[in-house]
This record gives structure tokens, C-alpha cells and sequence, in this order.
């Protein structure tokens, strides 16, 4: 389906709900196509092609809303939409701060062209994508030292997605996504040990070679062999930037308007105060050219921009879609997100925290005897108070060197201590909607042996 037809559907959702008697509604519609090639031992394993339109219909009726979709979009059930989104949303529980933007507040530029958030160049064909896959495999096997491939994939996906609403805004861009991934595994029964590569871009140019993702993989894999529990202790870990993210995540989810609209934040009292060391800044592009959660308005219609959640770390603001903003007495940060069937809520686009000045070398020399985690499973993370455990995987560092390969372990400790310590190494990649380097953390605890 083009943009236009994707158009013409969005705005006539939305005037299928106001012959319906909402009061304001918006819309949104997709069109998009994916392709997933799966390899194992030279053949292929498993091939998957989707494609298809869906529809999202959101109207508020006195402080009420309700939301449906459909993969239909005939007449007859886009007037059955609107009918039906109207009912829900005259049984729905009143909350004053629900509403559309207002229309001085809507971005006037919505040409997503600048971004290069679409790769221009032909759809990849399934034999391309399966001789990817095949090279990745190759490159993970011929390792000595693995005992098989357990998958290797390439994929690729187009979508485009069009936002209309009553209030006037009426917007649309592309995305595209090329991706490459590979699991390894050494040894045989309870001795076999797993890891993966995989990366992911817009632009198919900016991918690396599918052998450096095999080869990568194999590589990971074969570091784990001889795994075993750590000791149990209070230990510095250092968080790989494989897995780094996730530690400034709850920073970014304590940060979230929904979080401290409804005090379920233990930065809910921080605003304004040291969440981070000195010399820390977080930063959010939502205009990052390529990027891949780069976008030129909000699911609200609101002009994106980038803005510095923590400066100099120091707490700058929340991050906040229109309702969370008003419940808070605060402006729309522009960061809404929705899908079909959902109401908007706030969330992140491309996020920078600053990068240190050591190498993750020197992180490890600096540690003497603690834990580098590369894999994390399982959560138990309270988001009022802050208190973090989790399951992990990695390497024992003993005088400043890698000593042995661990799993089974567990780190706990507490997210507002836990940041307060960090120290940043200056390896973080990019094309990531996180670009978070390694990052050291003092005296957490460690449950092993």
C-alpha cells in the first residue's frame, strides 16, 4: 500500500469516528513487507515471509478513550472501528488529562527524507539474504573448536506508517531494517557452552560482513568454555557494552512520565538532582540521521528534538508524552510512542551517554578481582525503591586479568547506588538506539559458588 493510500485510510478512520460521536480520535495505519532466512548446516532451516496493512483507531469522548485495530480495512470495518472504539470509550474511567495536541503544538515539518531512516536501494531477494545467512554459518564453523551452528539468520524488514488525527496533524515516514545474526556452540552435554553476534541497520551499506558476525560469534562462544560459578562476595562488575544498556535503561525507565506520574519511580523526588557521577551527560536524538529509533514527530504529532536528560549528572527532566505532561504540570518532551491497539506513553529515541577515557582493558586492570558480566537473564528490579538483581554471565577478573569463564551467578545491589559509582570506558558502537560504552560499577554483591 503507498503512502497515500496509507493516508487516505488514517484520515478516514478518523472520520469514521467523529460520524461516531468521538470527539477527537487519531489514527494510525502500516503497511509493511519482512523477510527472515534461517541457515543450519549449509541448508536452509526455516524461511519466513510477511506482509500485510494494519489499522489503530483512538478516540476520547469527556475525558474517556479507547483504542482497537484491525488487519481489515474495508469500509465495513473501519465504520464497525469507529462504532465500536466510541462504545468502549463511553464505559472507560475519566481522566481530565487525556487529549490531543493542541494544533500550534504540532511539528509543521513531518519529510522524514533528511533522517535516512529508509534504505533507498532495492529490497533485498531471498537468495541474497540466504547467502548472507550461509557466510555467517561458514565463518562460526570453520572456528576450530565449535561443535556446530546453531542458527544463522539474515532478515530484512520495510514498514511505513501514516498518523492522522482531528486536531489537523496528518504525517508519514519509512523505516527499513537489515540484520545478521549467528549462534555458536562449543563442547557436548553439560559441558556445551552457547553466545551469539548479530547487528542490525537501516541502510544495508552500513552492515558488517556477515563472516565478522560468524567469526565474532564463534569467538564469544569458545571464551565461554570451562564455565564455572564465581565466588560469592561484594565485587566490582563491570557491565560489558554488550549489555550496558540495560543498566542505564532503569535509569531511563525511573525517568519515564508514567513512572513518576503515578510515584512508581525512585527518581520521582531527583529532579534537578545528582543521578550520575560529575561529567556524565545523557543525552536523547531523536534527528540522528540512519539511526534506527530516529523519527521526525511523535505518535502525537509533535516535532522531535534532541534534549539532555542528565547534564553534567544532574537530573535535567522526565520523559514525558502529552497526558503524563499534564498530570505533571510539564510541557510534552515530544515523546510519545503507540501501537495499533494502545493508548501514546513516553519512551526513548536514540540515547548517548558520555563515553570515559580508559579502554575496557583499563577498567579491568583497575578492578583487581570482580566480575565482567556479558549476559544478564531474568529480572527482579523494584521500580519504587530501586533495588536490582538479576542473573549473569561473563568472566572472573583476578589481579586485573580474566581468570575463567562464569554462569549460575546472581548481582544485586541498589540502581541509585549502583549509578552513582560509575566509571565509562570509551568503547561504546554505534547504529545503536543506546550508545552506551562498558561500564564499571563498585561494590555490588555477587552470589556464586
Amino acid at each position: 500500500m503507498s503512502p497515500v493510500d496509507l493516508q487516505v485510510l488514517a484520515e478516514s478512520l478518523v472520520d469514521a469516528a467523529r460520524r461516531a460521536g468521538a470527539e477527537a480520535a487519531d489514527a494510525l495505519t502500516s503497511s509493511g513487507q519482512s523477510i527472515s532466512i534461517d541457515m543450519r548446516g549449509g541448508a536452509l532451516e526455516h524461511a519466513d515471509r510477511a506482509e500485510g496493512v494494519e489499522i489503530g483507531l483512538r478516540v476520547l469522548i469527556g475525558g474517556r478513550q479507547a483504542s482497537v485495530s484491525a488487519s481489515d480495512h474495508s469500509p465495513a470495518t473501519i465504520t464497525d472501528m469507529a462504532e465500536r472504539a466510541v462504545a468502549m470509550a463511553r464505559e472507560a474511567p475519566v481522566d481530565d488529562m487525556l487529549g490531543l495536541a493542541d494544533p500550534d503544538q504540532l511539528a509543521r515539518d513531518t519529510d522524514a527524507r533528511a533522517l535516512q531512516i529508509a534504505d533507498d536501494r532495492p529490497d533485498p531477494s531471498p537468495d541474497h539474504l540466504q547467502d548472507l545467512a550461509l557466510r555467517a554459518e561458514a565463518a562460526a564453523r570453520d572456528m576450530p573448536g565449535i561443535s556446530q551452528v546453531e542458527s544463522a539468520n539474515a532478515g530484512f524488514s520495510r514498514r511505513f506508517l501514516w498518523l492522522a488525527a482531528s486536531n489537523g496533524f496528518s504525517g508519514g515516514y519509512g523505516r527499513t531494517t537489515h540484520a545478521i545474526s549467528t549462534v555458536a556452540i562449543t563442547g557436548e552435554g553439560l559441558g556445551m557452552e552457547r553466545d551469539y553476534a548479530g547487528e542490525s541497520r537501516v541502510w544495508a551499506e552500513d552492515l558488517p560482513a556477515p563472516e565478522e558476525i560468524g567469526r565474532l560469534a564463534a569467538e564469544r562462544t569458545l571464551a565461554r568454555a570451562g564455565s564455572r560459578k564465581p565466588p560469592t562476595g561484594a565485587f566490582p562488575i563491570l557491565y560489558d557494552r554488550r549489555v550496558a544498556a540495560s543498566l542505564i535503561g532503569h535509569l531511563l525507565s525511573a525517568v519515564n512520565g508514567s513512572a513518576v506520574a503515578r510515584g512508581a519511580s525512585w527518581l520521582r523526588r531527583d529532579l534537578g538532582q545528582p543521578v550520575l557521577p560529575e561529567g556524565f551527560d545523557l543525552t536523547e536524538d531523536p534527528l540522528r540521521p540512519r539511526y534506527p529509533s530516529s523519527r521526525p514527530f511523535d505518535a502525537e504529532g509533535l516535532a522531535t528534538r534532541p534534549r539532555k536528560i542528565v547534564e553534567n549528572g544532574v537530573l535535567q527532566g522526565w520523559t514525558l508524552d502529552l497526558a503524563t505532561a499534564r498530570k505533571l504540570g510539564m510541557d510534552s518532551t515530544a515523546s510519545a510512542a503507540r501501537g495499533m491497539s494502545s493508548a501514546p506513553s513516553p519512551t526513548n529515541s536514540n540515547v548517548i551517554l558520555t563515553p570515559g577515557a580508559a579502554t575496557q582493558d583499563d577498567l579491568i586492570a583497575r578492578m583487581g578481582t570482580g566480575l565482567i558480566v556479558t549476559s544478564m537473564l531474568g529480572a527482579s528490579i523494584n521500580g519504587t525503591t530501586g533495588d536490582y538483581s538479576r542473573g549473569a554471565a561473563g568472566f572472573w577478573v583476578e589481579d586485573g586479568r580474566i581468570a575463567y569463564p562464569v554462569n549460575e551467578c546472581t548481582i544485586a545491589g541498589n540502581l541509585r547506588e549502583m549509578l552513582m559509582t560509575l566509571t565509562a570506558a570509551n568503547d561504546a558502537l554505534p547504529w545503536r538506539a543506546a550508545e552506551v560504552p562498558s561500564l564499571l560499577v563498585r561494590g555490588m554483591t555477587v552470589a556464586g559458588a
